[in-house]
């Protein structure tokens, strides 16, 4: 969402369909990875427009626009949300350590545990990030020698570190969504996009 908060601005009328298409090229290709963000809001406070209709064109606003959001991205602290599974497994008493281990080795935990009724068997549920799940099946058999469960997309959920930290694991994220992408593997240094703001 973008708001306008801005006072007394001339010719802003005139711009404001480009800002919203910068907005929306932005919005669809981050400036962390180039995928879709959500759950942002830019304030849009201020801004100086030349008096000649020729640079206030789209060609002029729209990339300015983008390059500004993307600027703000970039200093407003962004975070990753990565898709997470929802994990149903149906395993005996004697195995119960082996899930807690397989899960625990790939980000994952149980958030629930109920036993069945009138079997050896616990109905155990838990959290997986997707990216965690590849090779799941074989670590819960050598884990658990278990392998009845079920693997669903249950919610999307942030990753717990910073993606402009380059020792995180979520900059490690970035960096391989990007090389599988062919744009360059660093993310773009704020100064990028600060000299390239003014029209």
């Amino acid at each position: 969402m973008i708001v306008d908060m801005c006072k007394g601005v001339q010719y802003l009328n005139k711009i404001k369909d480009s800002v919203v298409a910068g907005f929306q090229w932005a919005s669809k290709q981050g400036a962390l990875a180039a995928e879709k963000m959500t759950g942002i809001c830019f304030e849009f406070c201020d801004v100086d427009l030349h008096a000649d209709v020729v640079y206030r064109g789209v060609g002029k606003i729209i990339p300015t626009a983008r390059r500004g959001i993307y600027a703000s991205q970039l200093t407003a602290e962004p975070h990753l949300l990565e898709p997470i599974y929802l994990v149903e497994i149906q395993v005996p008493v004697r195995y119960l350590d082996g899930i807690y281990n397989a899960l625990n080795k790939r980000r994952g935990y149980i958030f629930e545990e109920t036993q069945i009724p009138g079997t050896p068997l616990y109905n155990k549920k838990g959290y997986l990030p997707v990216i965690e799940s590849d090779g799941f099946s074989y670590n819960l058999k050598c884990e658990a020698l278990w392998h009845a469960y079920q693997l669903a997309f249950d919610h999307w959920d942030m990753v717990p570190s910073d993606p402009l930290d380059p020792f995180s694991e979520a900059y490690s994220l970035v960096c391989d969504i990007r090389r599988r992408k062919g744009l360059e593997e660093e993310i773009a240094d704020l100064s990028e996009y600060e000299e390239w703001l003014k029209v």
